[in-house]
């Protein structure tokens, strides 16, 4: 390849480089101990390890070309080559275009210039093939070109970056170079001539972790397929690894976790201020700044995050302080005229925030004030925001306003008073202790409401965080939990959907709706509020809207019970977008049918563990322990477990820190009972200690009725037992475990991800291959293989489709075996790949045809047990049964004749004209398809997989007897001709063709005569003597005479009356030949091939 000029000095170069050519201006030299004899011995191994070490794509190819002017010391390097045959290539090039123009120049320099002007513009129009961008850096285009060359990736992976490090194998460490791209991790390495090539795709990684030990200090450790890869020696390690991690967890969200990725939001800052946004936002700008902090009389460092209709502050310590500033609710934006490049936002109700040292302040205004632009228009009526007053009032007062009269113009009621305020509304006549802690907490409120404003922006400090962990008061709850989570701001951008979607829903029936049906009466029974039919109501309208808005959720168990906590301290649209926080935001991926969500969490829950408990990891022999019991922890943030006096504490830190409470109460609650947990020699002691425990939990300033709260209604057995306060217990959780970062959480949550997601799959795996496994011959070690290939084939397939870049055909909520499906084009790869009937000259249709043939619900996609099915048959099946298929694909459904739209290209079909096949059906009745759709697919149309449909489905599939020969309908005269064909391409290349040749000419003249005595005996006037003479000839014909009379003259045959064959006479008339019958039945080595698929399957992707 040609390379950016730059000055060599040969002097220092004689020792490592040959020179095989040179003339007045160019030489070409070889570099030393390549091609030589015994390799060049020491000295050529030297340089080969020197080459792979050091990073110039110059020193490591092995011929260069240097431009030299006379009387010149100092060459320029314009080109290099991997191969003799390359830079001949460009050397020739050079003799022929440049040589004769360099005499007519007077000077060296005017020479030593028009060569550089020459050899930047080949590099241009080289890079106009290669994702090799001209404004690329030059050490970083010269590395994707060796990329590109080294790895035979596809011309569309592009590189991200690469990085120069250690690659250890066993002890030794290989110093190479590593290669990110989009859809793989490559290293290369040459080291005393011993070449590593290792290619590993991102999605196949289950671990990926920064280890350190004695041997190596700091190093990268991936886990790919049961495989330990460690990469160390690298310049800046955080930045490396925080790139792979970022690049693992895209692979996975896209290829197996679509719905996540779908839904993913752009919006990621580590500060984790804006998860409190609606998930539609994205992050459009950061910046560097300072908050002036109005009561604490300081400027507080962090950063400003900006999104299209929200400005977010958080500093550097998240807990210090943190506000968010909806556009909706500013009045004015102005600048300084000083040196502070400050930033001044005026807000309803008399309140301004001034951000200090920004830069580019000015044009930050200019686009802030554009933004208010839109967002007032938007908004022009919405307000959520409250003067920072005494005289304060409900800062939700405007959006309740819309959506009464949204819900006045809808015909269902819908509650608009928290449950908790209809069933025990507070006597503010009684005083007690309780009643009166319960107004001093108000009144601190208050006071922090006059220091910090009141409402969507109200500054967040560990003022803040004190008083939640102290308890919100009852009046205040709905309040704040709505704010604290975002979900205000859902609401105010989603004005009178609520109702909208309780209309919507309204009457419907599926099983979503069943299973909510179902637990409504389980949802918080002792409470009065679900006793009664105004509590099951909205629980039913809340729980019914939510499964209408996400069909992909749908109703999760669990759900209910948080929802019900939910409606009694918040009003019934409040409660719906609080739930909507909840599942779409706050857990994401928890309330669905893999839980991926949650079982992560668990496993950051275990790390935790480990990191803060560690005798309690040595006692426990299985960590799997504190997951089991811990998942209604997660999935009902400790209100399953917890009295609900005290649960809503928990839920109170929820809404304000995220699952970083969770997790902190939860390591709380560990650690409270260690020495009890230490003591416990089974699981069930375990389980029956923390039982215990959490019915002991109280929350002693609840203000709640008696008959209301739980923990006081245990028995005296348990009350013997130590009382433990929810006040205590959570402030001790912040005390010990507080330190626990949100980024630290987020990073966790990635690396975590990765192993969650692959165990899923190794379950569908394992799953896939024993069901599959009992109806065929192959192993399961040779299924295992196949699987791979077969998974990595649909993988691959979209893995550089711009238009589809997640996976299209997977979705994890469909049974094991119909969790992956694969179409006709994926089909036909995988047909070239492994069958042993790949080299015959028709592959493409027969692959068409097997496709069709397997494809028996007609949706133009086949499961791993039917694409297992045809290769089993191939490689295991007998004579009989190979010809049976052979057969099938002859006739309909699974034959349809192709026609080829270029017939330059022989018998090679388009993906399009491929696609086009694979569609045509047999016409049925529209009813009869939709019947017979449903009836195949229990799962479409439905929110979720109907159970009893595939329960049914499969006891069909038991029932169905074994396909009897006699039942397969007759081929007809055209189809027999393309049997016919078929079966002389099949023989092509065979050692024993001319042979195979006869036998078939043989069997063919024996079934036309069959067919003539049959039809003479019913018509003697018929005669096929057209065809027999021509098959009968000498003795049996060669493949082009055959071939050569049913394509010039078909017309001869489809003169006489159409005839016909079934499969039963050529059985017969096959077994009659051995050399066809040792053909069919010779064993063929499935391993070998499944090896060769294994390795082409990329390289056969890769630019021709």
């Amino acid at each position: 390849m040609w390379l950016k000029p730059e000055e060599v000095l040969l002097k220092n170069a004689l020792k490592l480089w040959l020179m095989e050519r040179s003339n007045d201006y160019f030489v070409l030299q070889r570099r030393r101990g390549y091609r030589e004899e015994g390799g060049g011995g020491l000295t050529g191994l030297l340089v080969g390890t020197l080459d792979s070490v050091l990073d110039s794509t110059a020193k490591v190819a092995p011929f260069r070309i240097l431009h030299q002017t006379p009387d010149s010391q100092v060459y320029l390097s314009i080109a290099c080559g991997a191969n003799r045959e390359e830079i001949t290539k460009h050397w020739e090039w050079l003799e022929q275009n440049i040589m004769k123009t360099l005499s007519v120049f007077d000077s060296n320099e005017d020479i030593t210039n028009f060569v550089q002007g020459k050899i930047r513009g080949l590099i241009a129009e080289e890079g106009k093939h290669s994702f090799a961008k001209e404004d690329d850096p030059e050490k970083f285009r010269e590395a994707l070109l060796k990329f590109e060359k080294c790895f035979g990736l596809p011309e569309q992976e592009k590189l991200v970056t690469y990085y120069s490090c250690s690659y250890w194998k066993g002890r030794v460490p290989c110093q190479g170079w590593l290669y990110l791209s989009t859809n793989f991790l490559s290293f290369y390495s040459f080291l005393l001539g011993s070449e590593i090539k290792l290619i590993i795709s991102w999605d196949a990684v289950s671990k990926l972790e920064k280890t350190s030990n004695v041997i190596l200090t700091e190093s990268i450790h991936v886990c790919s397929q049961g495989e330990n890869h460690y990469f160390s020696m690298f310049l800046h390690i955080n930045q490396t690894y925080l790139l792979m991690e970022q690049l693992a967890n895209y692979a996975i969200k896209r290829i197996f976790d679509k719905e996540t990725f779908d839904n993913d939001p752009i919006l990621d800052d580590p500060l984790q201020i804006t998860k409190r946004l609606p998930k539609e936002e994205t992050l459009k700008e950061v910046h560097e700044c300072f908050l002036w902090v109005p009561f604490s009389h300081f400027n507080t460092h962090g950063k400003m995050c900006i999104s299209e209709n929200y400005i977010c502050f958080a500093s550097q310590d998240g807990n210090l302080c943190s506000v968010i500033i909806p556009l909706r609710e500013v009045l004015a934006i102005d600048k300084t005229n000083d040196s502070s490049k400050s930033v001044i936002i005026s807000i309803k109700g008399k309140t301004a925030f001034r951000f200090s040292e920004v830069k580019e302040f000015e044009q930050l205004v200019a686009k802030l004030r554009l933004k208010c632009g839109a967002a007032s228009t938007q908004y022009h009526d919405i307000s959520t925001e409250v003067p920072i007053s005494s005289e304060s009032v409900d800062p939700s007062d405007d959006i309740e306003v819309q959506s009464l009269i949204c819900q006045k113009e809808c015909s269902k009621t819908v509650n608009t008073e928290a449950l908790m305020t209809v069933f025990h509304p507070q006597d503010l006549e009684t005083l007690n202790s309780k009643t009166l802690k319960e107004k001093m907490k108000e009144q601190s409120w208050n006071i922090l409401f006059t220091e910090c404003g009141r409402g969507v922006s109200m500054f967040r400090t560990k003022k803040t965080q004190d008083l939640v962990v102290r308890g919100i008061p009852e009046t205040l709850r709905g309040e704040l939990w709505m704010l604290f989570s975002g979900a205000v701001n859902d609401m105010a951008a989603n004005p009178g959907y609520y109702a909208e979607v309780v209309e919507q829903s309204l009457g419907t029936c599926n099983l979503a709706t069943e299973e909510i049906e179902r637990d409504l009466r389980r949802s918080l029974p002792e409470h009065p509020a679900f006793q009664s039919d105004t509590g099951i109501s909205a629980l039913r309208r809340v729980l019914t809207a939510y499964a209408f808005r996400n069909p992909k959720i749908g109703y999760c168990q669990a759900m209910n019970i948080l929802t019900s906590v939910l409606l009694l301290y918040a009003k019934e649209e409040e409660a719906f977008w609080l739930l909507v926080a909840v599942c779409e935001r706050m857990l994401p991926d928890y309330f669905n049918r893999r839980i991926i969500g949650a079982l992560v969490d668990q496993a950051v829950f275990e790390e935790l563990i480990r990191d803060h408990l560690p005798q309690l990891t040595e006692h426990m022999t299985d960590m799997t322990f504190f997951s089991s019991v811990s998942l209604s922890w997660f999935l009902t943030l400790f209100i399953s477990v917890l009295p609900i006096e005290s649960a809503v504490n928990v839920v109170d830190c929820f809404f304000y820190d995220g699952i970083k409470a969770i997790l902190q109460l939860g390591l709380a609650i560990l650690d409270y009972n260690l020495d009890k947990l230490l003591e416990c020699k089974d699981d069930a002691e375990a389980v029956t200690a923390l039982n215990r425990f959490f019915d002991n939990v109280t929350n002693k300033d609840s203000p709640l009725p008696s008959s209301v709260q739980q923990g006081s209604n245990v028995s005296d057995e348990k009350s013997s037992h130590i009382r433990v306060d929810i006040t205590d217990l959570i402030r001790e959780s912040n005390e010990k475990y507080g330190n626990i970062r949100c980024e630290d959480i987020y990073s966790m949550r990635c690396r975590n991800r990765l192993y969650v997601i692959q165990t899923l799959e190794e379950t569908t795996k394992q799953n896939v291959l024993r069901v599959v496994s009992q109806d065929v011959k192959l192993s399961l070690h040779e299924l295992d293989e196949l699987y791979v290939i077969f998974k990595r084939e649909l993988f691959f397939s979209y893995y550089w489709c711009l238009r589809a870049p997640v996976l299209k055909h997977h979705d994890p909520s469909l049974p094991y075996l119909e969790q992956y499906q694969i179409d006709c084009q994926q089909f036909r790869v995988l047909y070239h790949l492994l069958s042993p009937w790949a080299h015959s000259a028709n592959r493409d249709s027969l692959a068409l045809w097997t496709f069709r043939l397997l494809d028996e619900n007609s949706d133009c996609l086949i499961n791993f047990k039917e694409f297992s099915s045809a290769i089993d048959i191939m490689y295991n099946g007998s004579f009989t049964e190979k010809l049976k298929v052979l057969f099938k694909l002859h006739i309909p459904p699974a034959y349809t004749e192709v026609k080829y739209k270029d017939p330059s290209k022989g018998d090679e079909l388009s993906k399009e004209e491929l696609l086009y096949f694979s569609q045509l059906h047999v016409s049925k009745p529209a009813k009869e398809k939709e019947a017979e759709s449903a009836k195949n697919s229990p799962e479409k149309g439905k929110e979720k997989v109907d159970i009893q449909a595939y329960l049914s489905q499969w006891q069909d599939e038991l029932l169905k007897k074994e396909e009897n020969i006699k039942d397969l309908p007759r081929m007809n005269q055209s189809q027999f001709i393309q049997f016919s064909k078929t079966l002389y391409n099949l023989f092509h290349g065979d050692p024993e063709e001319e042979l195979l040749y006869q036998a078939i000419a043989v069997v063919t003249s024996l079934l036309l005569r069959m067919e003539e005595v049959g039809r003479k005996l019913h018509n003697p006037a018929s005669s096929t003597e057209g065809l027999s003479g021509a098959v009968c000839a000498s003795g049996g014909p060669s493949e082009g005479q055959t071939e050569s009379h049913l394509e010039k003259d078909p017309s001869s045959l489809r003169e006489e009356p159409q005839w016909s064959f079934a499969f039963e006479q050529i059985l017969a008339s096959l077994l009659n030949e051995p050399a066809l019958v040792k053909f069919f039945e010779k064993p063929i080595d499935l391993k070998a091939k499944l090896e060769n698929a294994k390795t082409s399957q990329l390289s056969s992707r890769t630019r021709k």
